[in-house]
């Protein structure tokens, strides 16, 4: 038990670690390219923070362990929003866009409530899969259309504070190193995700505890970690909208690509029906938080410290009922 607990903690550093190096090498690699921050920002930054979610959840349905690969992605986008928002919200209250709250969250909703409509037969096959990555394409390019259509007077100042805020670090020079980055943090992301599904389901064997509570709890606050590293730094750096909006994109890509992605691979079937397992319940509470943001930027677009404690109150209110019925 105790080698297994090691290697959990082995997986997860891992991924964390690993998701980083993907984003920076990514990032720098982009920029000496020539393409715009903007570019890099609605693209390489949103799909490295959501790397780990993409890994473990393809890993866990070609292994069989559907629940891990559904409970991985819905718990992450509660925890994004709960425990991730709520944090950043702490450290400083978020004052976001205005159209993130007029567009971006319901788009949000919107993919979160197809979720649920096509999960409502207990299986999403490789055709609603596919219908979901057709919406990550989408979501991209719609993103990219109104972003350059909005900041095109101010593209490069604002864009490059995205890109600087979002990696945290210095921009690498050497194409080498920029490389190396990137395989790197694609090696560790994939590996430590195969460490973190085994030692996760080893570990809820010898406890009795179920995939789905491993999935929705454990391995998402794990998979959540570059999530909550970037929007953190956004908050401490003052720049409000990347911090709300990474969450926001973040949230639409793992529905639409992670399980796009995973259903794709192998068709994802949920073991003792949707409405009998009790998903119905956590897909409802994940649409209920992905709201409240919703609610509390209505009037002023700022989601305050106040704000942040109801989200942190919610995530522990997620947890303690999850531990219950478990």
């Amino acid at each position: 038990m105790i080698l297994q607990l090691l290697l959990f903690i082995v997986g997860f550093l891992m991924l964390y670690f690993g998701a980083g190096w993907l984003v920076k090498g990514s990032s720098s690699l982009a920029r000496s390219m020539g393409l715009t921050p903007l570019v890099i920002g609605l693209t390489v930054v949103a799909f490295g923070t959501s790397a780990p979610e993409l890994v473990v959840s393809v890993v866990s349905s070609i292994k069989g362990k559907s629940m891990i690969a559904v409970g991985n992605v819905i718990g992450s986008n509660i925890c994004n929003i709960t425990l991730v928002l709520g944090i950043s919200a702490l450290i400083q209250p978020i004052r976001g866009n205005r159209s993130v709250f007029r567009r971006d969250i319901p788009i949000m909703l919107s993919v979160s409530l197809y979720l649920l409509l096509i999960s409502l037969n207990s299986k999403i096959g490789r055709l609603e899969g596919a219908s979901l990555l057709a919406g990550i394409v989408l979501y991209t390019g719609f993103n990219y259309y109104i972003a350059v259509k909005e900041t095109r007077h101010k593209i490069h100042d604002e864009s490059v504070a995205f890109v600087h805020v979002a990696d945290g670090i210095e921009y690498i020079a050497s194409r080498t190193r920029q490389v190396a980055c990137i395989i790197t943090g694609i090696v560790a992301v994939v590996i430590g995700a195969e460490i973190l599904i085994d030692s996760a389901v080893a570990i809820m064997k010898a406890f009795g505890v179920s995939e789905k509570f491993i999935g929705l709890t454990i391995v998402a606050l794990g998979t959540s970690l570059p999530e909550l590293a970037t929007s953190a730094i956004a908050a401490m750096k003052k720049e409000s909208d990347i911090s709300i909006g990474n969450l926001v994109g973040s949230n639409v890509f793992n529905i639409l690509s992670v399980l796009g992605a995973a259903s794709m691979v192998k068709p994802i079937s949920i073991p003792g029906g949707f409405v009998q397992s009790g998903l119905l319940i956590d897909y409802l509470f994940m649409m209920f938080v992905s709201f409240l943001p919703w609610l509390m930027m209505r009037k002023t677009t700022i989601v305050s410290r106040r704000d942040g404690v109801l989200l942190l109150f919610c995530y522990v209110g997620y947890i303690l009922y999850l531990l219950i019925k478990s």
